[in-house]
């Protein structure tokens, strides 16, 4: 056998196994479960875990922007007009969120965290100064007392009214924009706190919440399955809420939104539970997205979650007392927050309905400034981008016993919105990519093997086809001598040389040695 048929051989043997191992490990998907066995124990809440540190102290950057609408025109809306509003902001802040007090329960299937949250003023982001700028907005502290005299004899809320006026407490207020979010000492609030003095004298959008938090979580750490991971099991001791009319409205579903389990699917809804909106919000998926070169996908709340019962009955447990239902677009959360009657609604009641975007002057919906989404790594499950945008508006109506309401038509009137945003860090992002092109050159080894056998295969098909040719020209040709006249030789002499004719024809004969 020849260094060429050695040759030959070798390659299709190889080729072959190639070939085989390759297709088996793609059928099996051998390597691609094994990376989904570790993604799923990898990515825990447990000390040992490599995303525990960045759950406890989230590196990238989380901004509060803070957009106010000024009341142009008060009198005309208190007359009986339609109210116009002018957008001012953002004024922003620096979020921290660091997890304290954390403590594992159960064997390490559960984590206790608080998680204050703390904020400082950015100016390089911001439109301008909070402690002088100044704008008009509703004076929520009234509206809270006038809502609260509902229940009172009508004959009482008339004396109520005219003491409330001697102080010169108006439905509108003028104050600077650091004086609504952090608190000012108002002069209602003052007057009450001296008859009840479990009422605080002071007021402010973000009183008392810079610094604190919004209560204790208790989260699944996935050790047990990983679509728990990040899941909350308990808010303040609860498992379920007690303030809406159904008991599924009452559910505390999905994560805190800072994580999600790995290995998410484009068909899955994923629920987040939302303190300051006092229920859970599912998220659907929208598009892939591109993040700092990361693929993702994007989530973000359908259409129905803040729809009209009449459209999506499953919404009919928000709406307290039971029956009792505000159109699409919008939730009354003074069910958990006594007080004023407030709603909330996303940024220029986008997506709500066109009754209420039509009630005010000055609004100006649309998707790519004020729809809340979240941009999630699907392999690993970690938020890329995030923006969470939703707005504070205060029902307006006529109050009988307060003369100053009997013009105003109802009206849920904006108040400001915020826009919390955090994108993934440079050096976060940087060890992503990394990270998932390890996991898609592991993933994909197997379509590798089959793609160096086929190269194999090719190379064994020239080979095999130029053996077959050097075989071919190896085969020897001989002349013959033939003419073009008939063969009188009997008739020549016979000492005469025979003599070509006048061409000469080739054809094969059997191989001559020389």
């Amino acid at each position: 056998m020849t260094r060429r048929s050695c040759a030959i051989y070798a390659t299709g043997i190889v080729c072959a196994h190639l070939l085989i191992v390759g297709i088996a490990l793609v059928v099996a998907q051998v390597f691609q479960t094994m990376i989904n066995s570790r993604l799923k124990k990898e990515i825990t809440l447990t000390e040992r875990s490599q995303v525990f540190e960045s759950w406890k102290n989230p590196p990238p950057p989380v901004y509060m922007e803070y957009y106010f609408f000024n009341v142009t025109n008060p009198e005309e809306f208190l007359a009986g007009g339609k109210a116009s509003v002018k957008q001012i902001g953002p004024y922003s802040y620096r979020e921290y969120r660091p997890r304290e007090n954390v403590t594992f329960l159960e064997n390490g299937t559960k984590v206790y965290a608080l998680n204050p949250k703390s904020f400082v003023f950015v100016p390089e982001k911001s439109a301008g100064d909070p402690e002088v700028d100044i704008i008009r907005t509703v004076n929520i502290p009234y509206v809270a007392v006038m809502n609260e005299m509902n229940s009172y004899s009508f004959y009482v809320r008339p004396m109520v009214s005219m003491y409330i006026t001697s102080l010169g407490v108006e439905i509108f207020m003028t104050r600077t924009v650091h004086e609504i979010l952090w608190g000012f000492k108002d002069p209602l609030l003052s007057k009450l706190h001296r008859l009840k003095p479990e009422v605080d004298e002071y007021f402010g959008l973000m009183w008392k919440k810079n610094g604190t938090h919004e209560g204790e979580f208790v989260f699944h750490t996935g050790e047990e399955n990983y679509l728990d991971y990040g899941k909350i099991d308990t808010w303040n001791g609860l498992r379920k809420m007690s303030w809406w009319s159904s008991n599924q409205s009452n559910m505390i579903n999905g994560t805190d939104g800072a994580v999600f389990h790995p290995l998410i699917d484009r068909n899955e809804l994923l629920y987040i539970f939302a303190a300051d909106l006092c229920r859970s919000i599912h998220l659907a998926y929208v598009e892939d997205v591109e993040v700092k070169g990361i693929q993702a996908y994007r989530f973000a709340p359908p259409n129905d979650v803040l729809m009209n019962p009449k459209e999506n009955p499953t919404n009919a447990g928000f709406c307290v007392p039971a029956g009792e239902c505000l159109g699409t677009g919008v939730l009354k959360v003074s069910v958990c927050r006594e007080g004023a009657p407030i709603v909330v609604s996303f940024p220029h009641f986008y997506q709500a309905d066109p009754a209420y975007i039509n009630a005010v002057d000055g609004l100006n919906p649309n998707k790519e400034e004020h729809e809340t989404y979240l941009d999630l790594q699907p392999t690993t499950g970690v938020p890329i981008r995030a923006c969470k945008r939703a707005q504070l508006n205060i029902i307006l109506k006529r109050v009988p016993g307060f003369p100053k309401t009997k013009f105003i038509n109802e009206t849920i009137f904006p108040i400001m919105f915020v826009n919390e945003t955090a994108t993934i860090d440079d050096d976060s992002a940087s060890q992503m990519r990394t990270l998932l092109l390890i996991v898609t050159l592991v993933s994909n080894f197997p379509l590798l093997i089959v793609g160096l056998g086929i190269i194999l295969l090719l190379v064994l098909v020239v080979l095999f086809c130029r053996n077959r040719q050097k075989k071919t020209a190896k085969d020897d040709t001989a002349y013959t001598q033939v003419s073009d006249k008939p063969d009188d030789s009997s008739e020549k002499p016979a000492n005469q040389p025979m003599k070509n004719g006048s061409y000469i024809a080739m054809s094969p004969v059997e191989a001559q040695k020389c």
